[in-house]
């Protein structure tokens, strides 16, 4: 996959940040450290015009890991990613579990970024 991903072919990346020890969500400070460093590595490293930071809507969503609660997302990791140039949004795994907790809407506020993105419509346009 790196070698696909160098090519600088892709246009938008969405990066699975759970499931994934090292760079997923574990309740500490220093997790929420290593999301943001993990972030500008991707970035800073993958020719492509927007990534996109994905988690799990719940718990249950990613048995191994990663789960963010939507007050830490909001408060204490989009603020450190919304701000780099390549940041296109938030990705949710699943819609299954996104319906059952409501994650998206808690979230929504805070994630839309989209104004600059050409053709890429917010779920709630969609549904």
């Amino acid at each position: 996959m790196n070698v696909a991903l160098q090519t600088g072919l892709f246009d938008y990346i969405w990066i699975q940040f759970y499931n994934n020890p090292p760079c997923q969500y574990t309740g500490t400070t220093a997790s929420i450290d290593n999301i943001v460093n993990y972030w500008g590595t991707w970035t800073a490293n993958i020719n492509a015009t927007y990534f996109y930071l994905g988690l799990p809507a719940a718990p249950e969503a990613a048995p191994s890991g990663g789960y963010i609660d939507p007050s830490t997302l909001v408060t204490q990791v989009l603020p450190a990613i919304k701000s780099t140039s390549k940041y296109g949004g938030v990705m949710i795994w699943s819609r299954y579990y996104d319906l059952l907790s409501g994650y998206s809407t808690a979230i929504k506020s805070s994630v839309l970024n989209y104004a600059h993105l050409p053709g890429i419509k917010p779920l709630s346009s969609i549904i």
